[in-house]
């Protein structure tokens, strides 16, 4: 059985930091791309960033980046977000998701192609 668990959410002030994990099993975890997306409240889901197993760095989307980092380690079949000067429109749920193709995840968004997490929130006010 396949399962995406992330954890780290919260209630943050903006400025601060936070970092998210993302527990994978029940699949090869270490020949999948992962992804984190978020969903605003009342908005719709975005990408965030996403670390390709195809090497290259890792890319982030134009809000996030500079700010947000995505990391891998295959050995524990997990993966982080590490969320530095959150602001508050970061508030959002936030997913974790693996695909053998991410671009076709990303492209095919509403599809939620691939393997998802239920979801954690972070909310960034003071």
């Amino acid at each position: 059985e396949v399962q995406m668990a992330e954890s780290g959410g919260g209630l943050v002030q903006p400025g601060r930091s936070l970092r998210l994990s993302c527990a994978a099993s029940g699949f090869p975890f270490s020949t999948y791309d992962v992804t984190w997306f978020r969903q605003p409240p009342g908005g719709s889901l975005q990408w965030v960033a996403s670390n390709s197993v195809r090497g290259g760095r890792p890319t982030y989307s134009d809000r996030v980046k500079d700010r947000f980092t995505i990391s891998r380690d295959n050995d524990n079949n997990i993966f982080y977000l590490q969320m530095n000067k959150l602001k508050k429109w970061d508030t959002a749920t936030y997913y974790c998701a693996a695909a053998t193709d991410m671009y076709a995840q990303i492209r095919r968004l509403t599809e939620r192609l691939g393997y998802w997490g239920q979801g954690t929130q972070v909310t960034v006010s003071s």
